[in-house]
């Protein structure tokens, strides 16, 4: 303040901050904020920070306003006029991803142990353009349709792959008018003949075809759930095929240990059958796709001794099917149950749920699911989907009243519970966690931003949540795992910080399905953490020491250039 300005204070009598009353008032201030701070979810995990996770926390929240303060402005970038964009802090997911990822931050988060992943749709996790390479390099891959292929119609007409062991010359090009819905034509035959740039044009379309992008942004999320479903049905046709599964296993969890998630509840929908290598027929049942899986799982954590504790499978079937087809989804994963206890670890519904039967709907199902799960000896917990929606009362929105009478160990989304204040305090008393994934919900347009997401409001109420990734492949990430999550939210909330992104990964682990237990024992490994005997314990220990390890990297790559007055 200059001496003009303090004439002018003097003058005008108004007080000074130094001023005792004043002070008394700002005391009061700070206190009130403090009590409102010890109810967030990460106030515990807050209050126990080493030293060493302190001061790499502080380190952390400068490079976070200084990255604010020049890579996040429209000041300083110099071709704004040719690219058109407004960068600012929580911008748009699709604009901000390629400059993210060349930021101090992003070399942060990436390094960082992320403990569990508890949400992700095995289908929309698999590299695209590894999948286009597969496509086309794979012997004996066929595309097919329902109806011509026309540009016309190129974005929208369904299409699967398929295999068949003696090619059909004789069959009209798939993208001509005459063709035969159903008809196999070869997978280079159709690249070749793409009528928009051949083999190159083709490639390009297939991507458009396994992806979002930010052209389909401005899409409404009952168009976007549309495209959602058509991408689902020819990627599943793509990856049941043996060799190209077994393979992409292989690859997704090797991605995912490199981003440091060590462990996965993985969500896959039962839809397409393996088909065996050289197969044209595909198997009656899904036990050969298992056993790929949990051998593979097997193989990983040989491979990845200490870096991957492992994965299961959260089995789900689609929420808009029928009686007679949920019913006999369930047979199966409970048969399969019974075949690979260690590998099923629950039962969910997916699809668009503002779309789909709502889980009251569902309840002669669910509860004949429950008494035949008893009567065969198997324990199946549910992990259902609920609130994925912008929906204030309605149908869709109650699924969250269901999901936590049913019984549901975590709520997948969760996206409207803020409105539910009743229901929140249920949520913390049962200890369900909120498996909440920002970035898919904006892509689905149940948001505009990381800055509009509602996860703050359920944080600073106590509920805890773990971020997660939901379907980073066909979301277009270009990047498997949950750094492009973890980034999101601690450069989008100012309140959250390493030390709320450390509590949301502890909360991973914490909650992590990693074997078989009671509703009973599972809410006393989830309350007792790190003090108790069980697995669960011994995994938040050891991810405990790789957090701590994390930050005594931050101090040492980065504590020198940092000046931490700045941060207050």
């Amino acid at each position: 303040m200059n001496l003009e300005d303090e004439e002018y204070d003097r003058a005008e009598g108004l007080p000074s901050l130094s001023d005792p009353f004043m002070q008394k008032y700002l005391e009061g201030r700070d206190a009130l904020v403090a009590q409102e701070k010890k109810q967030r979810s990460d106030h515990a995990f807050r209050e126990t920070l080493s030293p060493m996770a302190s001061e790499a926390s502080a380190i952390v929240s400068q490079i976070r306003f200084e990255e604010q303060q020049t890579v996040w402005t429209s000041d300083f970038e110099d071709d704004l006029a040719q690219t058109g964009v407004d960068y600012f802090p929580g911008m748009m997911f699709t604009h901000a991803k390629g400059r993210m990822e060349n930021t101090k931050l992003w070399k942060i988060i990436k390094k960082m142990p992320k403990g569990a992943l508890l949400h992700c749709h095995y289908e929309a996790m698999v590299d695209t353009d590894w999948l286009i390479d597969q496509a086309m390099e794979t012997p004996g891959l066929y595309i097919e349709s329902e109806s011509p292929l026309t540009t016309e119609n190129f974005s929208t007409t369904p299409f699967i792959f398929s295999y068949a062991e003696s090619p059909d010359n004789t069959n009209p090009s798939i993208w001509s008018a005459s063709y035969t819905p159903h008809t196999q034509v070869s997978v280079k035959e159709a690249s070749k003949t793409f009528p928009q740039g051949g083999v190159g044009g083709f490639q390009k379309w297939l991507r458009s075809r396994f992806v979002f992008t930010s052209d389909n942004h401005h899409e409404g999320a009952d168009k976007l759930w549309t495209r959602f479903t058509r991408i689902f049905r020819v990627i599943s046709s793509l990856i049941c095929y043996e060799p190209v599964f077994r393979e992409s296993v292989r690859r997704t969890l090797k991605q995912l240990v490199d981003d440091g998630i060590q462990y996965i509840d993985m969500r896959k929908a039962m839809l397409e059958p393996l088909r065996r290598e050289r197969s044209v027929t595909v198997d009656s049942n899904h036990e050969g796709a298992l056993a790929i899986l949990e051998e593979e799982i097997e193989n990983m954590k040989r491979s990845e001794e200490g870096r991957f504790w492992g994965a299961r499978l959260i089995w789900t079937t689609i929420r808009f099917f029928d009686k007679r087809q949920i019913i006999e989804s369930m047979k199966e994963c409970i048969r399969l149950k019974q075949m690979f206890p260690k590998l099923i670890a629950g039962f969910d519904l997916v699809g668009h749920e503002d779309a789909g039967r709502p889980l009251v709907d569902l309840l002669p199902e669910l509860f004949w699911f429950k008494k035949r799960c008893v009567e065969e000896g198997v324990d199946i917990p549910f992990f259902f989907h609920a609130g994925e929606t912008l929906g204030d009362g309605d149908t869709t929105d109650e699924n969250l009243f269901d999901a936590i009478l049913l019984g549901t160990r975590r709520i997948g989304h969760g996206f409207s519970l803020y409105k539910h204040p009743l229901l929140i305090d249920m949520i913390k008393e049962k200890r369900i966690l909120v498996e909440s994934c920002p970035v898919s919900n904006e892509v689905l347009r149940y948001t505009g931003s990381i800055m509009q997401h509602p996860l703050p409001a359920l944080l600073s109420r106590g509920v805890p949540v773990a971020l997660c990734n939901d379907d980073p492949a066909v979301m277009d990430f270009g990047a498997n795992g949950m750094t492009h999550d973890f980034w999101q939210a601690l450069q989008g909330w100012d309140n959250l910080g390493l030390e709320g992104l450390g509590s949301l990964a502890e909360n991973s682990v914490r909650y992590a399905a990693f074997e078989d237990c009671s509703a009973k024992e599972w809410a006393e490994d989830i309350k007792a953490g790190t003090y108790g005997r069980g697995i669960r314990a011994h995994r938040m220990r050891e991810w405990a020491k790789a957090w701590e390890k994390f930050c005594q990297w931050i101090v040492l790559e980065f504590g020198v250039d940092m000046d931490l007055e700045q941060v207050d």
